[in-house]
This record gives C-alpha cells, sequence and structure tokens, in this order.
C-alpha cells in the first residue's frame, strides 16, 4: 500500500522515539504524515477516505506513533468516534485548530516542492497545485500541536 516514492517517505530508517501521527480527514481523501518530535518528517501520503483505518493501522504497526492529531473542523467528530470503534488498540486522539491550513499547506507545497522552469515565472497564488495538499496539511497539524506543547 505505501509507495517507496521520496514524496512519500522522507526517512527510510523507522524512528527509534515516539511519533506523532497527523491525520486530515475528509469525505473522499485524507492526508497522513508522521513526525518525530525534533520534527523530522518520515512520511506523508493523501490516500482515500475508505483506506484511512487500515492505513493508520499499518502506520502504526511501522512508527512508535504515541498520539494521532488531526483537524477539529468538517469531519473531525465521526472521523474519532470511528478511529476509536475500529482500531483494535486504542490511539490518544488531540484535536488541534486546523483554520487556514489549507491555505498554508499551498504556500508549504512550494516551499517543499520549488516550481521548475518556466513555472517559477508565475506567481505562486496563481499557479495551480499539480496534487492535492491534504498531506501537507497534516503535517502542519502536527507542528501546530507541536508549537503548542512548546507554548504551554
Amino acid at each position: 500500500m505505501f509507495s517507496s516514492d521520496s514524496s512519500n517517505s522522507e526517512s527510510s530508517a523507522s524512528p527509534k522515539q515516539p511519533v506523532i501521527l497527523g491525520f486530515d480527514p475528509g469525505r473522499q481523501k485524507c492526508g497522513l504524515a508522521v513526525m518525530a518530535v525534533d520534527r523530522k518528517l518520515h512520511y506523508h501520503e493523501v490516500i482515500a477516505a475508505e483506506n484511512a483505518i487500515a492505513t493508520i493501522q499499518e502506520l502504526r504497526q511501522i512508527y512508535p506513533v504515541s498520539v494521532l492529531v488531526m483537524g477539529d473542523q468538517t469531519t473531525a467528530k465521526s472521523w474519532k468516534n470511528r478511529l476509536n470503534e475500529e482500531l483494535p488498540e486504542p490511539l490518544r486522539i488531540i484535536l488541534v485548530d486546523e483554520r487556514y491550513s489549507t491555505l498554508e499547506a499551498r504556500d508549504r507545497y512550494w516551499q517543499m516542492y520549488p516550481p521548475k522552469g518556466l513555472y517559477k515565472l508565475i506567481p505562486q497564488g496563481m499557479r495551480p497545485l499539480p496534487r492535492p495538499v491534504d498531506d501537507i496539511v497534516a503535517i502542519l497539524l502536527i507542528e501546530r500541536y507541536l508549537g503548542r506543547l512548546v507554548s504551554c
């Protein structure tokens, strides 16, 4: 189910320290990301919503997930209930404010994947994104959670 594409897996070695699983839930697609507390990104991918539970279970077998962080808008309540019901082992779920995260993810996309060739000449706000950015939203949710921990 996981691709070895470098855009999805930032680090091939599984971390020894606990990691945070970011989850941007949606009706059709979901974004997932795995990041260590030191902010090292280990995995990110956009998946079909119907594969979310199975993919989360697979990620938990690969990475020492300590907590799942997810957005608090749109489908959060139903997804949180579904995760609690369908995951075989309980997982601590933290809801994070996801306002403006999609706009921020658009900017982050171009930081992570700078445009090449003539695309550089097009102003960033006018460039169409070549793919969904739900996984980048998941990364931002983890960063917001970590930022909240530091400021406490």
